[in-house]
């Protein structure tokens, strides 16, 4: 990420919404690929963050991962920051088989990590 302006505003991203975020995103592309002749087919997403782990300070007891920048990362130093990278592949939620950018029907998250049938 270094200096670059446009992510100076993932300090204090909650790594779940920054995955949402993708989410939102390939939504959107499948939207605006509607009734195009030329359709994607969305292979496997890698991801990779730096993140700080932090306690919920609203009292909850839980902990949350957070995005941290190249910057930040630098000036708290690497006891403090960890590396998470993973593979997510994308699924139509309705009929299960991979998501194209340009779908003929508009792609949603309603059930996006649902494990029902």
């Amino acid at each position: 990420m270094g200096n670059d302006s446009r992510f100076s505003h993932l300090e204090d991203v909650e790594l779940a919404d920054a995955v949402q975020a993708v989410r939102e995103g390939l939504t959107t592309a499948a939207a605006r690929g509607r009734g195009e002749e030329i359709v994607f087919d969305v292979g496997e997403i890698s991801m990779e963050f730096t993140v700080e782990i932090r306690r919920d300070v609203t009292g909850k007891g839980g902990v949350k991962a957070w995005v941290v920048s190249a910057d930040a990362e630098a000036s708290r130093g690497s006891t403090r920051t960890h590396r998470v990278a993973f593979t997510l592949t994308p699924k139509d939620a309705r009929t299960g088989g991979g998501l194209r950018v340009g779908n003929e029907r508009p792609g949603g998250v309603s059930r996006f990590g649902s494990t029902g049938q």
